[in-house]
C-alpha cells in the first residue's frame, strides 16, 4: 500500500474508544477500562488513562500529527485525504533482518522498531537503539513499545493541545488555549535529530552554504564550540551528565537548544520528571529540555482532578498547592464539594 492510499484508508477508520483495555498496575483485578465523565481515569480502578494504554498507532500518529502541523517540524507529518486539512505523524520505522546460521535451510530474524529516529542510515539507527536500556527499546511487541505508548500519552497528553479532547471550554478560554499552543509551537517544541559527535546540524549547514555559494568551503575553526561542547581538541561532552560522547557513537542534538550542546541518547531526558523524551519531542525553556506535559505545567496550572491544563484565573487552589477546576474540587465516588459534608469515607484523588 502506497502512502496516500494508506493515509486515506487511516482517515476514515476510527480509532478505539478505549473501553475495556486492561489497567496495567491493577492487571487480574480491573476487568478493563472504564472511562469516568471527565476524570481521565477508570471508574473501576481509578489508575489514569496511560496505566491501560488504550489508544492506537493511528490514534497516536493523528495526535502527534496535529502537534506538529504548523510548526518547523511539519515535515515530519502528511496531510491525510479529505482529512479537513488535518495532518498525521510520518512515523519512522524501522525492520533489521538478520540471517539465522544453521545447517538447515536458511531462515532470518526480523525485528521490527515501532519508531526510529528519521533520516539515519540503518546502521547508525541500530547504533542509536543500541545505546538504550533494552526495555526501553521500541521493538513492536515488546514491553518497549508498551513503554513508548505509555510515554506518548503521559508526555503529550491530546488535550493539552485539542480543545476537543478538553471538557467543555467556554469561548475566551478555547481563545487562550489556541493562543498558547500558537505560541509553544513557534517558541519551544522541537524534535531532537541523532548524529555523531560533531555532526549535529550538518546537513542544513551544507544546505545553507550551497545557497550562498560556499560549498566546499570549511569556515569552522578546529576548536570551535559549535556542535557540541569541546574539551581538548576533538572532544565532546553530554549537556546532562558531562561524560565524554564517544567518537563513534551517536548523540542528540536538539536545535532548540543550539548545536554547541549535546547528549547520550540516554540522558535526553525531561529536566523535571528524569524520563526519557518520546520520539526525541522536546520542549526548550530556561536553558533545559522538558517534556510536553512539565513545559505546560510551567505555563498553566493543571487540574488535579481532570488532568487539563487551566485557562481560567478563577479556579480553586487546595491546601498542598494543587489547581483545580471548582466543580472538580469534589469527591471521587459522589461528587459532592470537598467543602460539602458527604457519606463518604473516601475523600477526592488526584488523576
Amino acid at each position: 500500500m502506497d502512502l496516500s492510499a494508506g493515509l486515506q484508508k487511516m482517515s476514515v477508520e476510527r480509532p478505539p474508544a478505549g473501553r475495556g483495555a486492561v489497567c496495567l498496575t491493577c492487571e487480574g483485578i480491573c476487568s478493563g477500562f472504564q472511562p469516568h465523565s471527565w476524570r481521565k481515569a477508570c471508574t473501576q480502578c481509578r489508575c489514569s488513562q496511560e496505566e491501560h494504554a488504550p489508544s492506537s498507532d493511528s490514534e497516536d500518529d493523528r495526535k502527534m500529527g496535529s502537534l506538529l502541523a504548523e510548526s518547523r517540524y511539519a515535515h515530519l507529518t502528511a496531510k491525510v485525504k479529505g482529512g479537513d486539512g488535518a495532518r498525521v505523524y510520518k512515523r519512522n520505522r524501522m525492520i533489521i533482518t538478520n540471517p539465522v546460521v544453521s545447517r538447515k535451510d536458511p531462515t532470518f530474524n526480523t525485528i521490527t522498531y515501532d519508531w526510529a529516529p528519521p533520516g539515519l542510515n540503518q546502521k547508525l539507527a541500530v547504533l542509536y537503539m543500541e545505546q538504550l536500556p533494552e526495555e526501553r527499546r521500541p521493538v513492536s511487541g515488546t514491553k518497549g513499545a508498551l513503554y513508548r505508548r505509555r510515554q506518548l500519552m503521559r508526555q503529550l497528553p491530546s488535550y493539552d493541545q485539542d480543545p476537543s479532547k478538553c471538557h467543555g471550554l467556554p469561548e475566551a478560554e478555547l481563545r487562550a488555549m489556541a493562543l498558547f499552543v500558537k505560541a509553544y509551537k513557534e517558541e519551544a517544541l522541537g524534535v531532537a535529530e541523532v548524529a555523531l559527535p560533531g555532526e549535529g546540524g550538518a546537513a542544513r549547514d551544507d544546505a545553507a552554504k550551497q545557497k550562498n555559494g560556499k560549498a566546499g568551503q570549511d569556515t569552522q575553526e578546529p576548536d570551535s564550540p559549535a556542535n557540541g561542547t569541546p574539551g581538548k581538541k576533538g572532544e565532546y561532552h553530554c549537556e546532562h551528565c558531562g561524560g565524554l560522547a564517544l567518537p563513534d557513537s551517536p548523540v542528540v542534538y536538539a536545535e532548540r537548544a543550539g548545536y554547541d550542546k549535546l547528549w547520550h541518547p540516554t540522558c535526553f531526558v525531561c529536566a523535571q520528571c528524569g524520563e526519557a523524551l518520546v520520539d526525541l519531542v522536546y520542549f526548550w525553556a530556561d536553558g533545559v529540555v522538558l517534556c510536553g506535559r512539565h513545559y505546560s505545567e510551567r505555563q498553566r496550572p493543571r487540574c488535579a482532578g481532570c488532568d487539563e491544563l487551566i485557562f481560567s484565573e478563577d479556579y480553586q487552589q487546595g491546601a498542598d498547592g494543587q489547581a483545580w477546576h471548582k466543580d472538580h474540587f469534589c469527591c471521587w465516588r459522589c461528587g459532592q464539594p470537598i467543602s460539602a459534608r458527604c457519606s463518604c469515607s473516601q475523600p477526592s484523588r488526584p488523576v
